[in-house]
């Protein structure tokens, strides 16, 4: 809700001519809250938080569709298209304590859980999280932690985690800060210890893609660094045919006129970690896929593709 409510705003200022009325829905994703979202969505996990949303804009319950880019699936849905991506809030991680035990960020160094700063969690913490990328990355530096299925929205989270259901949760930065919760960081996991999701941090607007009047509106809310870097990564996750949730990392950041693009994949157990990156003038949204292609193309070169086939 909170996304929706600052997309109306973007638009109120963007296109004061067009009236905008939000239409809450719930997905399967937002309902089920005791399944691992791997298990949902036919077993992958896939568009559990974005497919009934996409279905409200084909039957014209609603004209624009506002997602979690990194939830939104890579494959196309016939008659819609991505008709915005706006600037992007923070794309990382950060390791949340219980109330009373929160360790000011400032003094982590940003890698909280590497040894020179593992007093944060104890030998075999239990960690909440159902992300296998967030899994995977932690077990690659720690394969001592326990993790425990994290469902619910943040509030819910926050207060398991203060009844003692986990001993740390890792949660996005920009969902926090978004929801006025960033006093309750305990410390940053930045890169290169953790990589980001593809399109943390963004958000992604949909629209029916013969709707010309509401496309051209959308396009005011475009943030041109934004989108070529979500899709970069998004060309990452489609040239590896890895879903939202496969144990895939990513991290761009603009050096210049050029885009570095990191990614890394790895087993789920931590074990294997497989990296690639690029850097490359990206001015037009074919530069930006090419770069993500390149460093998709050299991860498959490695091997790194078969972590990815579903057993």
């Amino acid at each position: 809700m909170w996304q929706a409510e600052h997309v109306r705003e973007l638009l109120k200022s963007a296109a004061p001519e067009r009236a905008v009325e939000i239409v809450p829905l719930s997905t399967i994703g937002d309902r089920d809250k005791t399944k691992a979202l791997t298990r949902l969505g036919g077993g992958s996990g896939t568009g559990v938080f974005t497919r009934e949303i996409q279905a409200a804009l084909i039957d014209g319950r609603a004209d624009v569709a506002v997602h979690s880019l990194k939830d939104l699936p890579t494959e196309p849905v016939d008659g819609l298209t991505l008709a915005a991506v706006p600037q992007r809030g923070s794309m990382f991680d950060v390791l949340v304590l219980p109330e009373g035990r929160t360790q000011n960020a400032e003094s982590s160094g940003g890698e909280s859980l590497l040894p020179s700063a593992s007093c944060l969690l104890p030998t075999a913490a239990r960690i909440g999280s159902g992300s296998p990328r967030r899994r995977a990355q932690l077990l690659h530096h720690r394969p001592d932690l326990q993790f425990v299925e994290a469902r619910g929205n943040v509030e819910t989270r926050l207060r398991k985690l203060d009844e003692g259901q986990f001993d740390a949760l890792v949660l996005a930065e920009a969902g926090l800060t978004r929801l006025e919760f960033s006093g309750r960081i305990s410390a940053p996991l930045r890169p290169p210890f953790m990589l980001p999701a593809v399109g943390q941090g963004a958000l992604g607007i949909e629209c029916r893609s013969d709707d010309e009047s509401t496309r051209e509106a959308l396009a005011r809310l475009i943030d041109r660094v934004t989108l070529h870097a979500v899709l970069a990564e998004r060309t990452v996750l489609s040239t590896l045919r890895a879903g939202c949730h496969a144990p895939l990392g990513v991290w761009t950041r603009l050096e210049g006129e050029a885009l570095r693009l990191t990614a890394v994949v790895l087993s789920l157990d931590g074990v294997q970690r497989f990296e690639s990156e690029r850097i490359a003038s990206v001015v037009s949204n074919g530069d930006a896929v090419e770069l993500g292609r390149a460093v998709a193309e050299d991860l498959v070169a490695q091997g790194a593709a078969a972590l990815l086939v579903s057993p």
